[in-house]
């Protein structure tokens, strides 16, 4: 990155940093009261007009300053404006002059401010001024003249950085459609913006506006004319001038491209020959009446040009010419794709194929991403031919280049957005805009005509109420639920969940309790925890798209029966659609097999010493201490280099401490952890509610949680780990940072899997915290989360015992997951790897780079759209960092050592698995390219759900190998 980039005013932000952490954060609650009361202040957030002279002197408005020294005149704020600067990092009605370019565009906050500019653009088009509801009347606050000039000059200053170009292409071309530095609108935000507004005033023009916000043409302003002519006596005068305002937004939209004008600029620049010759292509086809499929095609090479070629042209000011002509010639492109019409299977292939490259040159995907995949479709298309496995291989990776579109948009402005619709519900509807306003539209169309093909080829019959586009949908792990189904339209760490709900969220929280069922938006990644539980338990899962969900809101808060097939297939309906055989699912017989039971009869409770981990095997799991220790502790025989050194705080140990005295009570914590449950039996003999027994218990455990944090560690116990510690780690405590994990014998077990339920800490160091730590792990076994999950699964819940392995900390570059097999696959040769970058890679539900690594190749499932992730310092704790995409996390060499490994893995492991299929899942890292492993546990499918009949009889069967004519007709 060029020097500019790093020259930001670090005195500034130490300066604002520090009185930031004197004022506590204003709540969303007082800054909602805010905004409101600037909606309707005559000057809004602005104080007065003054003159801000280049010397840094202010004068009034009246009193220019003088021609010498020169300067600009606009508004300043009010104080209660200012302060949400410092409190909140909240920048409300940014003028543009006020700002010193390198302090906007806020590298060290992963540009918020320059997002949150163009999210007060969005919420003022939709909402009236938004904040400036009045205050856009206010003459002289804001000079546009002037606010053009700095943003001329702002885009020249960073466009000089190729890095930054090459890094954040999507957020630049974005930004300059909100940033005023040439005179143009965007047209297409004002159009849907002006129609959002005329449908919430008349009702029946809601039609109108959906086909404009999701099928946009050029037709369309016919159907607001006829509107107007139809409606006109019952539409007021001023609201006849609003339709009169949008349909002149939508000529101008959909006015032609002048090529006139477009060969003398481009004639002007300095620009390379590939991207000259795409140009002249271009110019030359549309002056012969082309049809919508030559143009698209056409402009398509240009965006994919630009993309390739930006960073070849030297001049910023050409830089930025190009770009702002990339932004006019997607907006064509997005008229003329709606006008393309596909009746055959091959010319839908051929408009996907080109609308995926369109995704690249646009910025929505990377270059790496896209030759990852360019190649997919068009070997095909040299064939008359297609079978059914072939087409549904297709439509995977074109429906995951739907996904990854819309994940872009996410990953640049979710966290933004997050912070402004926790006081502005409205900010909520700013990606939704951004998607829509995007090649993703199109193309997300063209690939739900094509499953819609699939599907009725494939026999695949998803049966989700009664919305539309239900191709989008798609099973992920088989099972069935019946329950309230509640829809969660936002941020999903806000809600409460219960257990025999059945949920939609955009995204799943990482820490989620048992629920009945789960569909989601962002399927986050194969191997996640979230994942991992949903498939061993048999929990019904699936993916949907936004527009699903919505549609879906209509049926929240009521009972319905949901299920997703062995194939994949989905089906949703209401309570009193369900079929007797249906309703029979859900008798106490067929719930109960669901139930297992946690080991016991070997557990070594004796040990009161700490262990190393180098003397224990997969023999040891569960007896004397937990698998995670077990299994690190074999693997550290088997790849010495690979695996860190570890100590072990053994079962026994837990349970010695456990025969304290506990305080508040008459007796000892074990003895009340056993009453509890004891309690709970008889409450069952004696017919109490489900619910009733459940928040007995949860307050209980609650009680026992709290106590367990201040529990007594023995003086042996810690003197022996201190002297443990400086043995193995080579350092006293206190002077190596460490992991500690939480490692209990009810996890990995043949049909329980428990990953991820219990505490893990990243990094401690300190000592004291390492203390603490110890009673914060031991007391996650009690977590309510904890006790629902195994509450919930296992008939002894009671019998639980946690381990601790303590391991030091790798700082890793990046991490993830492995599972010995493939997982939609279903092959047991191939390998499903999810990683992430720095350290707890993709447990956790991130946007991971997930791949299927095959015995001839890898193919990318999906890229990494996690826009932040965290490193280990030295000095302990986690460092909070940002990341781009550009580039992939594993590189040929990784995938190497990877095969290597997962080969050595299958190989070793046999031994002690009661299968040779026995898959297992691999978490590790690496740092410098060198690989660590971290820990290993059997891989646990649901074999009830699998085996299920009702879900074998809503599977859908074909033969994957008929053949189908590319020329047939959709």
């Amino acid at each position: 990155m060029n020097k500019f980039c790093l020259l930001v005013s670090s005195a500034l932000i130490f300066f604002i940093s520090e009185i930031g952490a004197q004022q506590q954060q204003q709540s969303s609650v007082q800054i909602k009261a805010l905004v409101d009361t600037y909606k309707t202040d005559p000057r809004g957030p602005y104080l007065r007009i003054k003159w801000f002279c280049d010397d840094g002197t202010q004068r009034e408005p009246k009193d220019p300053c003088p021609d010498n020294i020169g300067g600009l005149q606009h508004a300043n704020f009010k104080e209660s404006t200012l302060k949400l600067r410092i409190t909140n990092h909240l920048f409300l009605g940014e003028i543009l002059v006020d700002n010193k370019p390198l302090d906007f565009l806020d590298i060290n906050d992963d540009y918020s401010r320059l997002k949150q500019y163009q999210i007060n653009a969005y919420l003022g088009s939709i909402d009236d001024g938004w904040i400036l509801r009045k205050a856009q009347y206010y003459r002289g606050a804001i000079q546009s003249e002037d606010e053009e000039a700095w943003g001329k000059e702002f885009f020249e200053i960073f466009l000089k950085d190729d890095a930054f170009l090459d890094s954040h292409y999507y957020l630049i071309r974005q930004v300059l459609r909100d940033i005023p530095h040439n005179g143009d609108d965007n047209l297409a935000q004002l159009m849907r913006s002006q129609s959002k507004i005329l449908s919430e005033a008349i009702p029946s023009f809601m039609d109108a506006r959906i086909k404009i916000h999701g099928q946009p043409q050029n037709s369309d302003i016919e159907l607001v004319k006829t509107f107007m002519a139809n409606q006109s006596s019952k539409i007021s005068e001023v609201k006849h001038k609003e339709f009169e305002a949008l349909v002149l937004t939508m000529e101008t939209f959909y006015a032609p491209l002048n090529l006139m004008t477009l060969e003398s600029d481009i004639k002007r620049m300095s620009l390379t020959t590939d991207l000259n010759k795409s140009f002249s292509i271009l110019i030359e086809s549309s002056k012969k009446e082309p049809s919508a499929e030559q143009i698209v095609v056409d402009i398509t090479n240009v965006l994919y040009q630009i993309r390739l070629d930006i960073n070849k042209i030297k001049s910023s000011k050409t830089r930025l010419l190009i770009l702002d002509l990339s932004n006019r010639l997607e907006q064509k492109l997005l008229i003329e794709s709606q006008n393309w019409e596909t009746p055959t299977l091959a010319e839908n292939l051929h408009k996907i194929n080109t609308l995926i490259c369109a995704s690249m040159g646009t910025g929505l995907i990377e270059n790496w991403e896209y030759n990852a995949i360019e190649n997919v479709i068009p070997n095909q298309l040299v064939n008359t031919k297609i079978s059914i496995s072939g087409l549904n291989e297709l439509l995977v990776t074109s429906r995951g280049v739907v996904e990854w579109s819309a994940s872009m948009v996410k990953a640049n402005y979710q966290e933004i957005v997050e912070k402004y619709t926790a006081f502005e519900p409205l900010a909520y509807g700013f990606i939704d805009d951004r998607v829509r306003s995007s090649i993703a539209l199109s193309l997300g169309n063209t690939v739900s005509d094509f499953g819609a093909f699939v599907a009725k080829l494939s026999n695949i019959e998803n049966k989700v109420m009664a919305i539309d586009n239900q191709t989008s949908i798609r099973g992920l792990n088989p099972g069935y639920a019946y329950g309230t189904f509640i829809v969660v339209d936002g941020n999903p760490n806000t809600v409460e969940v219960d257990t025999k709900n059945i949920y939609i969220f955009e995204k799943p929280p990482a820490d989620l309790k048992p629920i009945a069922g789960i569909m989601t938006v962002s399927e986050g990644n194969l191997v996640s925890h979230v994942q991992l539980l949903a498939r061993n338990l048999g929990i019904p899962n699936a993916a949907l798209s936004y527009d699903n969900l919505k549609e879906l809101k209509q049926f929240s808060g009521k009972k319905v029966f949901y299920a997703v097939s062995n194939k994949g297939n989905v089906i949703l309906k209401l309570e009193d659609d369900m079929s007797s055989s249906e309703k029979e699912l859900f008798s106490k017989k067929e719930r109960s097999k669901n139930v297992v039971e946690v080991p016991t009869a070997e557990i070594k409770l004796d040990i009161n010493t700490i262990v190393n981990m180098r003397d224990v095997d997969a023999s040891d799991s569960g007896k004397l201490c937990g698998p995670k220790a077990a299994n690190l502790g074999g693997l550290k025989k088997m790849f010495p280099e690979q695996v860190v050194e570890g100590l072990i705080i053994p079962f026994g140990i837990f349970r010695s401490h456990m025969n304290q005295q506990m305080p508040g009570v008459n007796t000892s914590y074990w003895e009340y952890l056993n009453t509890t449950f004891d309690d709970a039996d008889k409450m069952k003999s004696d017919n109490v509610s489900e619910d009733k027994i459940e928040a007995f218990q949860l307050e209980a455990l609650s009680k026992l949680y709290t106590a367990m944090l201040d529990i007594n560690l023995d003086v042996v116990f810690v003197a022996d780990m201190k002297s443990n510690f400086k043995s193995v780690f080579g350092a006293s405590m206190g002077e190596v940072p460490v992991f500690l994990r939480s490692d209990t014998n009810m996890e990995d077990l043949k049909e329980f899997t428990g990953a991820g339920l219990n505490l893990t800490l990243f990094n401690i160091k300190e000592e004291d915290k390492i203390i603490e730590g110890i009673k914060r792990v031991w007391a996650s076994a009690y977590s309510e989360r904890s006790f629902k999950w195994r509450q919930k699964f296992l008939s002894n819940p009671e019998n639980v015992f946690p381990s601790i392995l303590i391991i030091p900390s790798v700082d890793v570059d990046y991490s993830g997951v492995m599972i010995t097999k493939g997982i939609n696959s279903g092959n047991d040769d191939d390998l499903t790897v999810a990683f992430s970058r720095g350290a707890g890679g993709a447990v956790d539900g991130q946007s991971a780079e997930t791949r299927l690594i095959t015995t001839k190749g890898n193919v990318l499932l999906s890229p990494a759209r996690q826009p932040d992730y965290i490193r280990l310092p030295l000095s302990g704790g986690t460092k909070r960092y940002t990341t781009p995409f550009e580039t992939p996390i594993l590189n040929e060499s990784n995938l190497s050592d990877i095969r290597e490994l997962a080969s050595a893995i299958r190989k070793s492991m046999t031994s002690h698995s009661d299968s040779e299929k026995q898959a297992y899942d691999v978490e590790f890292g690496f740092q410098n390219n060198k690989l660590w492993l971290f820990q290993i546990r059997p891989f646990v499918e649901n074999k009830q759900a699998k085996s299920s009949d009702y879900l074998a009889s809503i599977s859908f069967q074909n033969d994957e190998g008929e053949l189908v004519m590319l020329k047939t007709k959709l």
